[in-house]
């Protein structure tokens, strides 16, 4: 498992160290390990079936620049509430202990063959001091108009 230590320092200032994993690193099954990565975006999951709309979670966007990644996670509809205030775009985050599956064809929205799934035991916190540097704007502006970005989001319908 590769851990990553990022220290971030001023000129007469000592930030503490984020200790976090990459998303190469990732492996299938619920975790004990970290990620620190910007999140990017987020939205509402629907499914459409036939003139009714159902929410069913929400969906994320991940950023894990140091190797060149996005992922995407997800929380079902049971837990969104209690995840909703954690949930900031364009910040830098800290997730701690969360399931790692196989995405499937059906719902994939990046290349990454893995999803986060937010579990009841899973911490979500922004990270202000020693955060890594991240360029959210790199890769994906997602959070300003989600037309630019590679992979859009869809929506399923039955």
């Amino acid at each position: 498992l590769e851990n990553v230590y990022i220290c971030l320092s001023s000129s007469s200032n000592r930030r503490p160290c984020v200790r976090h994993s990459t998303f190469e690193s990732l492996h299938l099954g619920r975790s004990s390990q970290s990620i620190a990565s910007g999140f990017i975006r987020f939205w509402d999951s629907l499914i459409f079936k036939k003139d009714m709309e159902e929410f069913v979670g929400i969906t994320v966007l991940l950023l894990d620049e140091k190797v060149n990644s996005v992922i995407h996670g997800f929380t079902p509809v049971g837990r969104a509430n209690h995840y909703m205030p954690s949930l900031k775009a364009d910040s830098i985050v800290k997730v701690d202990r969360f399931e790692v599956a196989m995405c499937s064809n059906m719902y994939k929205i990046t290349d990454h063959p893995f999803i986060i799934c937010f579990i009841s035991l899973t911490i979500i916190d922004e990270v202000i001091t020693g955060a890594p540097e991240i360029n959210l704007q790199s890769r994906l502006d997602c959070s300003k108009s989600p037309s630019d970005c590679e992979h859009k989001p869809r929506t399923l319908r039955y």
